[in-house]
């Protein structure tokens, strides 16, 4: 509302003048927008400064920009349902993911073909210690020679397999590896892609002894992988190679 004071009209009179006798002059027309010296604001002026802002719903985007606000809101929503409903299952056994043992494959087969039993003096051997103790390579390496193996290579190496020895060789060197797994109990074969026909043996924690020389079984059979599914549970590489 604004404000604006009009002053009054002053009219000089003489200080003798008869008060009777002083001119009248007459009033002024009011002003009906002006009340004891204020002007009065108007219905049309006040409506026009109230005037109703437009809301952002009368924006041409705003009813789309809402719409997309509400659909990613009930996305977010039902995943973090969905999240907390998978979490109850897993923890409570309604759903089960399968092992890492039990998922894993073997990476060989073992060969099923029969073998007869190969003299030692064809055999050309490598030994490795893998076992942890002192000097069992060279003591294997000379009890095998004493047989008439042809040793090679004797060596430290390293393995997680815990089982007593593990015969490593190539296609061509399967007779030769059955002829070592007769000699040594428990073993287990691996097939690596060598193309000669030699072998190593790989002594680990296992390992106790060969087998008495008269005691060595020599009828033909098939090569042994005993241990193939607990060397995947003992989460030993495949194939057990020797590092020397």
């Amino acid at each position: 509302m604004v404000n604006e004071t009009i002053p009054e009209e002053q009219v000089a009179v003489p200080e003798n003048a008869d008060p009777s006798k002083r001119r009248k002059r007459p009033r002024r027309q009011k002003d009906p927008t002006i009340l004891h010296g204020h002007r009065v604001v108007t219905g049309p002026e006040l409506r026009a400064t109230f005037a109703e802002i437009p809301g952002p719903e009368s924006h041409p985007g705003w009813f789309s920009r809402r719409l997309l606000h509400a659909i990613v809101l009930a996305l977010l929503v039902g995943l973090v349902g969905a999240g907390l409903v998978g979490a109850w299952a897993v923890m409570n056994g309604v759903i089960r993911f399968p092992s890492a043992v039990a998922s894993q494959a073997p990476a060989a087969v073992c060969p099923a073909t029969v073998f007869d039993y190969t003299p030692n003096n064809k055999i050309n051997v490598n030994v490795y210690n893998a076992a942890g103790k002192a000097g069992l390579a060279k003591s294997v390496a000379d009890q095998l020679k004493a047989r008439g193996y042809n040793v090679g290579t004797v060596d430290n190496s390293t393995t997680s397999y815990t089982g007593p020895a593990v015969v490593v060789s190539g296609s061509s060197g399967q007779a030769a590896a059955f002829n070592i797994q007769k000699n040594i109990a428990g073993t287990d074969y691996v097939q690596d892609q060598r193309t000669d026909g030699s072998v190593d043996l790989i002594l680990a924690p296992g390992f106790s002894a060969l087998v008495p020389p008269e005691l060595v079984d020599n009828t033909p059979g098939k090569l042994s992988c005993p241990r193939l599914e607990q060397r995947i549970a003992d989460n030993a590489k495949l194939p057990v190679m020797p590092t020397p």
